[in-house]
C-alpha cells in the first residue's frame, strides 16, 4: 500500500507542475511574447537622379520625366522574435495615383533590433503632374502622398519556433514645399 500512494503522490505532483508550467506558458504567450507591430520610419535622402524624355519632338504631350530619390527605410523591431523577409516593393500613391515604386531587398531584423535599408524610390513625375490637384497642392504649400507594401517572411523564435508572418506597412508622407521638409508617418500591423 505504500508504493500506491506515493505513486498517487508523484502522479499529482506531476499534474500539478504540468498545469503550472502550462499556465505560466499561456501568460508569457499573450503578455510578453505577444507580438507587436514593427516601427517603420522613412528617411528621404535627397534627389539622386533626374531622367528627362520625349515622345519625339513633335509629339510633346508624351513627354515624361522620373525623379529618384534615395532614402533610408528604418525598421525597430520590438519583438522577441527575428523577422526575416523577402524582396517587396512598395507602391507610392498621390490621390488614388500609383506615381512611384521602392524596391525593398530582403534583409533580417534581429529580435528587439533595428535596421536600415538603403534604397531608392524611384517616382513618375508625369504621373504626378498629369493630375488635376497636384499644382493646387504645390501651392497651398503641402504635397501629401502614402506607401503601401507588405513584406512576406518568417518570424524565429528562440532558434526554435519559425512562424509565416507578412507585415503589411503604410506610411503617410507630407512633403511640405515652403520648409523644403518631409513628415513620415508609418502604420504596420503583424499578420501570422
Amino acid at each position: 500500500m505504500g508504493t500506491s500512494r506515493g505513486l498517487k503522490i508523484c502522479c499529482a505532483v506531476t499534474a500539478i507542475f504540468i498545469v503550472m508550467i502550462a499556465i505560466i506558458f499561456t501568460i508569457l504567450a499573450f503578455t510578453v511574447f505577444k507580438p507587436k507591430d514593427p516601427e517603420i520610419t522613412i528617411y528621404p535622402l535627397g534627389l539622386e537622379n533626374i531622367g528627362f524624355g520625349l515622345g519625339g519632338i513633335s509629339n510633346l504631350s508624351t513627354a515624361n520625366v522620373n525623379v529618384s530619390v534615395a532614402m533610408i527605410v528604418a525598421i525597430n523591431n520590438r519583438n522577441y522574435g527575428s523577422f526575416k523577409f523577402k524582396n517587396a516593393t512598395a507602391f507610392v500613391n498621390y490621390r488614388g495615383d500609383v506615381v512611384g515604386t521602392v524596391p525593398i531587398e530582403q534583409a533580417r531584423v534581429p529580435a528587439h533590433g533595428k535596421l536600415n535599408i538603403s534604397t531608392v524610390a524611384a517616382f513618375m513625375m508625369d504621373r504626378l503632374i498629369s493630375n488635376a490637384s497636384f499644382w493646387e497642392d504645390v501651392l497651398t504649400g503641402s504635397v501629401n502622398l502614402s506607401t503601401d507594401a507588405t513584406m512576406h517572411g518568417k518570424v524565429t523564435m528562440f532558434k526554435v519556433f519559425k512562424i509565416q508572418a507578412s507585415v503589411p506597412s503604410r506610411c503617410d508622407i507630407s512633403l511640405f514645399i515652403q520648409s523644403q521638409s518631409v513628415e513620415s508617418i508609418c502604420k504596420t500591423k503583424i499578420k501570422l
